[in-house]
């Protein structure tokens, strides 16, 4: 089987791949600025693949690529290093099959489904290398959402409003062109610019339901639901949405985006004006605010409380609830975000004063 690689991929273990015609930068021969990958890391993600996902467009099982990790892992380093070094992405690398899963059971419309992009299982290892960040997870977002609240409201004639916003295929609205102009701002060297934008641009996408395939269309916006670096990437995009007024905090992890708003004295001002800004941040950088779904929870422990004015955005009233559910799930577990308990902790407290 490695001998028939070896021919298949005309691999020599060194540069076999012509200069791009049409990209300056992929003429020249890699800079101090340039990524690479090594080796051994390259075959620890090969070893780790799972051989029961489902194969990505180019029909390469993952058991294929899991048991020849050792013979292979040499050949796709120096695929993803050209690669890096050329800011240019084969296009069977960045080729998707979508289909749809249920969000929900029975399914009653098409917005009971959620899109899934299958991207080839070897893009996949290459995007393992840089996705994630070490000791940084979901339970950070909502132990820093539930310590931001809970320390405010230890002082008096206090409470707090927390908005729970949801967008429309968050991932899916990604403007490449903005996004670059984002990295530039902050300092990442123009190649590494340029190999985002050509990830995210001319994607061939073809639909399939059941054995039926649709015809394939060439898309260049969004980053893929599914690809591992989505999170990342939808995290550098919105990394300019900050809180305009010291009082608000935001919470953001991969799309999940909490507004903590901090009200002292009932004036509420920073917070709505927060909403509103935020607002016109949205439309600005394409992210469609899902206003349906988007939840809001008041946390009010005063002894002489008043029922606040409900929250519009853009026109549309804000549903409050008691409990909100974090539809974050890491290794079977599922976190919720519950109103009860921290009222509890807040009667455990009075308790204490005593």
């Amino acid at each position: 089987m490695w001998q028939g690689i070896q021919e298949i991929t005309n691999f020599r273990g060194q540069n076999n791949m012509a200069p791009h015609p049409h990209n300056p930068n992929r003429n020249h021969p890699p800079s101090s600025h340039t990524l690479t990958v090594q080796a051994q890391d390259v075959k620890r993600e090969l070893r780790k693949v799972n051989p029961r996902k489902t194969t990505g467009p180019d029909g390469v099982p993952g058991k294929i690529l899991r048991a020849c990790a050792d013979q292979l892992a040499q050949v796709f380093t120096t695929i993803f290093n050209l690669s890096l070094a050329q800011a240019s992405i084969p296009a069977c690398l960045k080729s998707a099959t979508i289909i749809s899963v249920p969000k929900k059971t029975p399914t009653s419309n098409l917005n009971d489904y959620c899109p899934i992009s299958l991207t080839p299982t070897i893009t996949k290892c290459l995007e393992q290398l840089f996705a994630y960040r070490a000791n940084r997870s979901t339970e950070d977002a909502i132990a820093i959402a539930l310590h931001t609240a809970l320390s405010h409201l230890e002082h008096r004639e206090s409470y707090i409003r927390m908005l729970f916003i949801d967008f429309s295929s968050a991932f899916n609205t990604i403007i490449p062109d903005i996004l670059v102009s984002k990295l530039s701002d902050l300092g990442l060297p123009p190649l590494i610019c340029s190999w985002i934008k050509d990830f995210l641009t001319n994607q061939a996408q073809t639909v399939k339901l059941g054995p039926h395939l649709s015809s394939t269309q060439t898309l260049n916006t969004g980053s893929p639901q599914g690809c591992v670096l989505s999170p990342l990437l939808y995290n550098l995009y919105t990394s300019d949405c900050r809180p305009a007024h010291s009082s608000n905090t935001i919470v953001k992890f991969a799309d999940d985006t909490t507004v903590v708003g901090l009200i002292s004295g009932g004036d509420e001002s920073a917070y709505r004006e927060e909403i509103v800004q935020l607002s016109v941040w949205f439309a600005v950088n394409n992210l469609a605010l899902n206003t349906t779904k988007t939840k809001e929870i008041i946390l009010d422990f005063r002894k002489h409380k008043t029922d606040p004015s409900p929250l519009t955005i853009n026109g549309d009233l804000v549903e409050r609830v008691r409990t909100f559910t974090f539809t974050i799930v890491r290794k079977g577990k599922q976190y919720e975000i519950l109103c009860d308990r921290i009222r509890l902790l807040q009667k455990l407290k009075e308790v204490e004063a005593y």
